[in-house]
């Protein structure tokens, strides 16, 4: 899957103009501010209609516009030609795949997979659990649609929940108890069997690229890790439901979880240097590409965004061997960035990017 064409209208500070993509590797050089980001940004938005920078649609809106569009042709698997646009107009978003509307956003995940590499990625290893916990859940997503369906049910039960333990209804947490335990205790599972799969490619792949022999993997503590049953976790609710009603939330449950970057039996944020969890963070990245091709067979669209700077050259040598398994990326680089030569195949697609504009580089 690659995309062929990309258009943006009045998103950030890209010019609306057409840019020709039709390669395995895109190459988007220029100074901080020029616009590299924002087309990742754009590409990501595409593909899965929400962005990697912000939870606001309406902050993507060039500045003093009040609309957006977005728009891309690209080739699946079987080589056939597809049309995709994403419309944000009105405080309300629409997507278009062929023309005709997209209703459920979660046709878009299994349409264009697509990983982005970024600076705020290493979060995932000294941030709080949510960060982890999204990018677990992120991951499962990508290729397990009866997961993604799991999860938004437990969400939707989990805000009627705390709702009615904020308005006194108690009569109905016993039917929420029960709901809450189905879905969630499922997804225990998942996560218990995917956090083992992905420790078996994370430790080898972070010892390969950091030239060490330190252990660091992952470590999942379920917040119901005494329950294994639906049976069990209702149970439990009882159990503690004067503690919820006391602090007015639900305290237990899958969204407490804690997923833990270990190196022996220490937190590796608190054992680790800025460059070995930055280091980590990206190989969080490399082990979620090779985990979604394990899982189905593809190789995903990529997004790598100004993080290879920081890596020395043995170290980013490595890096980009465990990285080569997509089908098509985009890369951003600084113009004193002169090693991304090294990682260009022969006919590369190299644009210079000029306050949102992009120029061909014939050289």
């Amino acid at each position: 899957m690659r995309f062929t064409e990309l258009r943006t209208h009045q998103f950030r500070n890209l010019a609306s103009e057409r840019i020709p993509v039709d390669n395995r590797q895109v190459f988007l050089i220029g100074n901080n501010g020029q616009g590299k980001t924002n087309l990742l940004e754009a590409i990501y938005t595409l593909c899965y209609g929400s962005s990697f920078r912000t939870a606001q649609l309406k902050e993507l809106t060039e500045h003093s516009q009040k609309a957006f569009k977005i728009e891309g042709t690209y080739v699946d698997d079987g080589q056939y030609s597809h049309q995709l646009a994403l419309e944000w107009k009105d405080s309300k978003r629409t997507v278009f795949l062929d023309g005709r509307e997209v209703q459920d956003r979660k046709e878009l995940i299994y349409n264009i997979p697509c990983i982005v590499f970024s600076h705020d990625d290493i979060f995932f290893i000294k941030g709080e659990p949510e960060q982890r916990r999204r990018f677990f859940d992120q991951t499962m997503s990508m290729y397990n649609p009866l997961f993604f369906d799991d999860l938004r049910r437990y969400r939707l039960i989990l805000r009627q929940r705390n709702l009615a333990i904020k308005e006194g209804r108690t009569n109905l947490l016993p039917i929420y108890d029960q709901q809450l335990a189905h879905y969630g205790i499922a997804i225990q599972q998942e996560r218990t069997k995917a956090v083992y799969e992905f420790d078996q490619i994370f430790p080898s792949m972070y010892r390969s690229v950091s030239l060490s022999e330190l252990n660091v993997h992952i470590e999942y503590n379920p917040s119901w890790n005494t329950c294994a049953t639906e049976d069990e976790v209702v149970s439990y609710l009882e159990e503690t439901r004067e503690r919820d009603l006391r602090m007015q939330t639900s305290t237990s449950g899958i969204h407490r979880d804690r997923f833990q970057v270990m190196e022996g039996d220490q937190l590796f944020s608190q054992s680790g240097s800025t460059g070995q969890l930055r280091l980590a963070s990206l190989i969080f990245r490399t082990a979620q590409m090779d985990f979604f091709q394990k899982k189905t067979g593809k190789m995903p669209l990529i997004l790598v965004d100004d993080v290879l700077l920081e890596l020395d050259f043995k170290r980013r040598e490595q890096f980009l061997h465990l990285m080569d398994t997509y089908s098509q990326a985009f890369f951003t680089f600084l113009p004193e960035e002169h090693y991304f030569e090294e990682l260009a195949q022969e006919g590369a697609l190299v644009y210079t990017v000029r306050e949102g504009r992009f120029t061909v580089d014939e050289g």
